[in-house]
């Protein structure tokens, strides 16, 4: 499918069953569509958030059993009804957009967790509904993996998110590690701040790990496409080790030798 957008791992790539795709594509396009809203262009805060209430109506009517008229619409709706999906996890996505208009600060750990609770976990939730995997472990490890994609999205992203007057970087680490925010707008490197990246980057590599037996129980080449994305958050995490937290002058990125490394990598797990 095309993406518009730089993405670290898979959506919906040819390792997955053909059966599946369209119905991940519908979800992908939904959430993409709703984050463009919170995120691009020069709307308004308000204007912004009566977009996404858009999408919430929408969400009322797949519920209500209403016909669709666009055809993007139409697609999610057939992704609901045919493997029962829950509407609550979609809402979740709208909901940790619309955080994203109004909270530009996390006071804590736990409320970066709860965010990532709603901005990424309702996809590998999702994605577990559809194959029909959604135990309580499953489910568990399934959160675990999706934040910790969430994290390290953040930490490779700290000096973008910046731009958009947003910190990600729990405010009382900040403080625990002497880092004032003067020093992000900055874009200076120090010890200090490297070993904050290490402590942040140490927890996502913690959840990453935990979260990585998933994939043992997991159908084909659904399994697959687990381990490459998994592959993948780690691979980020060791760029991101490798300069030590300077995020500032070079974000890291995958290229064309980090999916050779992470395909072999992913034959080992």
């Amino acid at each position: 499918m095309p993406v518009d957008h730089y993405e670290n791992f898979p959506v919906a790539s040819l390792l997955l069953p053909a059966r599946l795709r369209r119905p991940i594509e519908a979800i992908y396009r939904f959430a993409r569509a709703a984050d463009d809203i919170a995120d691009e262009g020069e709307a308004s805060a308000a204007a912004r958030l009566e977009g996404l209430a858009a999408f919430s109506r929408t969400l009322d009517r797949i519920e209500r059993g209403e016909a669709m008229e666009a055809d993007a619409d139409a697609e999610l709706a057939r992704a609901v009804r045919a493997h029962r999906l829950p509407v609550q996890l979609l809402r979740d996505l709208l909901d940790a957009f619309a955080q994203d208009v109004t909270t530009q600060r996390y006071a804590d750990y736990p409320a970066l967790l709860d965010y990532c609770r709603r901005s990424a976990n309702p996809v590998g939730r999702l994605l577990l509904h559809l194959v029909d995997r959604a135990s309580a472990e499953n489910l568990r490890r399934s959160d675990g993996i999706c934040t910790a994609l969430q994290l390290i999205n953040f930490w490779q992203d700290i000096a973008l998110d910046w731009q958009k007057g947003r910190v990600y970087l729990p405010q009382d680490e900040l403080a625990r590690f002497g880092i004032a925010e003067a020093q992000i707008a900055g874009g200076r490197w120090s010890a200090a701040w490297a070993a904050l990246l290490d402590f942040q980057t140490d927890r996502a590599r913690a959840l990453l790990l935990d979260g990585a037996p998933l994939v043992h129980a997991l159908p084909g080449r659904m399994g697959w496409e687990i381990r490459l994305t998994v592959q993948g958050g780690l691979r980020i995490l060791e760029k991101i080790r490798r300069v030590r937290g300077d995020v500032f002058r070079q974000r890291p990125v995958l290229g064309a030798t980090d999916w050779l490394r992470m395909a072999g990598r992913s034959i080992a797990m």
